[in-house]
């Protein structure tokens, strides 16, 4: 399965695309009129450009919302999928303020283009209607780009691998660990937790009549590091263990590092050395 470009370099080949698009579509303009527009057509063609740009957007920011609700569903139904679904959003939000950016970009022109069609200087009118139509077509492809994204059937997968190579990047070297080694670290890393999540929440079953919900273990990781039970290098690398666990489990090679073997021990000593007072 490949990979998806970064958000940043989407951003880039867009931005790059519509200054191109928008030198090359004005310097032709200016130095070789094709096509000559009077001031009706400048109006009708920039007015129906924004009010379907306008609509595609808007149609595309409602899809936006819809799928946001329904990833924010799954994520609450199982918290696994915690870490691969954040890092959707923060990719989705992140194209989309870029295309909300593009989008008023393109507005701004066409309405730039309208007013100064009656203004008689041919040499800016042929600029502001070049790139404004440029602006549009690259509006357009980028929702497109951002529709066919946000589309993508294995997008968990995808980013369960991403999320691998952020926290074990050394995971398709030629040494590698034994995953069971790795499984067998993070198990008791979460007996841990567990136990200690289940003696912080018996002071809210007296409280509650509803069946009390388990934390997840990034959650009760966070508590034991605002508690001042572990340090904050202890709970990032806690965190780092649980979302590369959870990427494998959702679609990332079943394979480790030898170093991630060894952190996963660490973690383990240092958290029953943390913990371990408490339940003896």
């Amino acid at each position: 399965m490949s990979e998806r470009w970064k958000p940043v370099s989407i951003i880039l080949v867009f931005s790059v695309s519509a200054v191109i698009f928008s030198l090359v579509a004005s310097v032709g303009g200016v130095l070789n009129k094709i096509i000559l527009l009077n001031e009706s057509q400048i109006l009708y063609l920039f007015s129906t450009s924004a009010q379907v740009l306008a609509g595609v957007y808007g149609l595309t920011l409602t899809g936006f919302i819809f799928l946001r609700n329904e990833l924010s569903r799954e994520e609450l139904e199982d918290e696994t999928l915690s870490e691969a679904i954040d890092s959707l959003k923060r990719r989705y939000y992140t194209l989309l303020v870029f295309i909300t950016i593009l989008v008023l970009a393109s507005v701004a022109v066409s309405n730039l283009a309208i007013s100064s069609a009656s203004s008689g200087r041919d040499t800016l009118n042929s600029v502001l209607i070049n790139t404004g139509q440029s602006l549009f077509a690259v509006s357009l492809a980028a929702i497109a780009y951002f529709i066919f994204d946000i589309a993508s059937p294995g997008r968990i997968e995808i980013a369960s691998r991403a999320l691998q190579n952020i926290v074990d990047p050394a995971h398709d070297a030629p040494a590698r660990g034994g995953l069971e080694d790795f499984l067998r670290n993070y198990n008791q890393i979460e007996a841990l937790l567990a136990e200690y999540g289940f003696s912080s929440s018996l002071a809210l079953v007296s409280y509650s009549a509803k069946p009390v919900r388990r934390m997840s273990n990034a959650r009760l990781a966070e508590i034991l590091m605002r508690n001042g039970r572990i340090s904050k290098s202890l709970f990032t690398r806690i965190r780092d263990l649980i979302t590369l666990r959870n990427s494998i489990i959702h679609g990332a090679d079943p394979v480790v590092s030898l170093d991630l073997i060894e952190a996963s021990r660490q973690v383990l000593e240092e958290l029953r050395e943390a913990l371990g007072n408490e339940f003896e």
